[in-house]
């Protein structure tokens, strides 16, 4: 899946401006090194948790778009 494999890419990118090697991404992480690689590879069958750990350490926030988003957030402001 191509959205995949650009989440790997990003990933990568983030990974090697920061100066990280994927075993210390992923000690900060808080995951293990192969973790890191099957993402950066795009494997399809990595824990969405593992994904969003990569994401916090790395400083990369997730935006949800879609047709509907203008409404849910309206539904939801004051929840």
């Amino acid at each position: 899946m191509k959205y995949i494999q650009n989440i790997g890419d990003i990933i990568k990118y983030h990974r090697k401006k920061a100066g990280l090697s994927q075993k210390a991404l992923a000690d900060i992480a808080g995951i293990g090194k192969t973790i890191v690689f099957d993402i950066e590879k795009g494997k399809e069958t990595v824990q969405f948790k593992s994904i969003i750990n990569v994401l916090k350490a790395l400083n990369i926030n997730i935006l949800l778009n879609s047709p509907l988003m203008d409404k849910y957030n309206q539904e939801h402001e004051n929840s």
